[in-house]
């Protein structure tokens, strides 16, 4: 294992010192807790947006604190749900009087954890609302779910929730508007290769030297099938085609496109997935309202890459259009 670190115990802990230390006028590190709270929470009469998981899928969640995202983003160790006391912590540091909304992926873990921390919230008089992102259509069930997992999708709503927050949106409001999108989003995702967990010291699966993994989790969870290595546009066709078999969109819609690189992806060759994207939507008549190629969700050094597409409306547009200002996020 060939990797940039101290210790794999404290890579957690050093990551979040190095982005305290880094993005000062966005965000402070809770004392004592794996917690990245804004760095002006609370904020009287806003309702405050907590995110979080395991670790690993930087910038996710840490990078979208600050104006017009999250409050406060909770860190788990790699792959791993964060602890409820760490949420709850994380609840009371930002909560103010309009409430909180918990953007959880759908990952048992995360489910039963963030559930828990607000039930504990909610006993000390905190509104609590929640919401659970399910945007990955490659697989109905998987090794750490029950339903499809949320992954890159849950970045638009982490921004459109937001943003409804900052306009100063009751707390059913910034729900409903978030429920909008979880509707309304999908993704598919593929890997060329594995990742390494710091503490396991090898690679989550294998994979062969001309093989690719369809459909695979952010945390290495099994796809839908292996298959050869094919040209980008080939694959690029696979993942779109099946986000619209699940989404059918009509010819006239407009859409918001993330190309999501899993760590290990040059920008190169998500533009290229890019390219073949637009030129599928154009065909079928779909209008590409706002594009976002990067890296918005990894998977440590995973080579690979997810296609996100999610349907607008007027609503949805003005938010994803409103300003926000983190560390891994800022309005264009």
């Amino acid at each position: 294992m060939k990797k940039l670190i101290n210790n794999p115990d404290l890579v957690v802990d050093e990551m979040l010192e190095g982005i305290g230390a880094a993005y000062p006028q966005y965000l402070k590190k809770l004392p004592g807790f794996n917690v990245l709270v804004r760095k002006d929470a609370p904020i009287v009469g806003k309702v405050a947006l907590v995110s979080g998981g395991g670790s690993g899928h930087e910038p996710a969640h840490g990078g979208y604190v600050g104006k017009g995202m999250l409050d406060a983003a909770v860190a788990g160790a790699v792959f791993t749900s964060p602890t409820p006391d760490q949420i709850y912590e994380a609840i009371k540091a930002v909560a103010s009087d309009a409430g909180v909304l918990l953007v959880i992926k759908n990952y048992t873990g995360d489910v039963m954890n963030f559930e828990m921390a607000g039930e504990m919230a909610e006993a000390d008089g905190i509104k609590i609302a929640s919401v659970i992102v399910n945007d990955d259509v490659a697989v109905k069930n998987s090794t750490w779910t029950v339903g499809r997992r949320g992954i890159a999708g849950t970045v638009f709503v982490h921004k459109i929730a937001g943003a409804k927050a900052d306009a100063g949106g009751t707390l059913d409001e910034v729900k409903a508007v978030a429920e909008k999108v979880i509707a309304n989003v999908r993704s598919m995702g593929m890997a060329l290769t594995p990742c390494i967990v710091p503490a396991a010291g090898k690679p989550t699966f294998t994979l062969g030297e001309y093989e690719m993994e369809i459909g695979m989790g952010i945390h290495g969870e099994p796809g839908t099938h292996r298959e050869e290595l094919k040209p980008a546009d080939a694959v690029t066709e696979h993942l779109l085609t099946r986000i619209l078999i699940d989404m059918p969109l009509d010819k006239g819609e407009e859409v918001a496109v993330m190309i999501n690189g899993l760590g290990a992806t040059p920008m190169m060759e998500l533009d290229i997935v890019n390219r073949k994207v637009n030129s599928m939507l154009a065909e079928k008549g779909i209008k590409v309202y706002k594009t976002f190629v990067g890296e918005f969700m990894t998977s440590l050094e995973m080579a690979g890459c997810s296609v996100t597409v999610l349907r607008l409306d007027d609503e949805l547009k003005c938010l994803l259009d409103a300003q926000a200002d983190t560390p891994a996020f800022k309005s264009f």
